[in-house]
């Protein structure tokens, strides 16, 4: 495995890189992105109400953070499969992901704001982090083993 590994040094460095802009765009979050929610759910938020905050910086925010988080995920993906057909169905998949995502938070904001302050943080944290490329490599990976395995 190590000698593998070693053969492949270019594709590990990326990986490497790519993992931590995936990183920086974490640690430097309040640079970076409007969110009045970071330090709301920092807080005790169970029973607080809801920050004031702009939809509109909000969601140009939150889309923008997706956005990033997206780019950095495909380009893991390519570098770890080799597959533009693979990185155009994730493409798709984070596309779907968003529009439900977003357009669920929002609702929810508007209907049932501080009555579900944790599903606004769960929601919100899968728009946020980049959870969907945690999934996606195994299911990937897997998906792979398997079309190999049988041709």
């Amino acid at each position: 495995m190590l000698k593998k590994l070693l053969n492949h040094k270019l594709q590990v460095a990326l990986f490497v890189v790519l993992v931590g802009l995936l990183a920086s765009v974490r640690i430097f979050e309040s640079q970076l992105f409007y969110d009045p929610f970071l330090d709301f759910f920092r807080s005790e938020y169970t029973n607080l109400p809801l920050p004031d905050f702009n939809r509109m910086y909000l969601f140009g925010s939150l889309f923008f953070r997706y956005f990033l988080n997206t780019i950095i995920s495909l380009a893991i993906i390519y570098v770890v499969f080799r597959d533009l057909e693979l990185v155009k169905f994730a493409s798709f998949l984070y596309l779907l992901f968003f529009i439900g995502l977003i357009i669920t938070f929002f609702i929810v904001l508007a209907y049932f704001g501080d009555d579900n302050n944790l599903t606004i943080f769960y929601i919100r944290r899968f728009i946020i982090q980049p959870i969907f490329v945690v999934l996606f490599l195994p299911a990937f990976y897997y998906q792979d083993r398997l079309t190999k395995n049988n041709s």
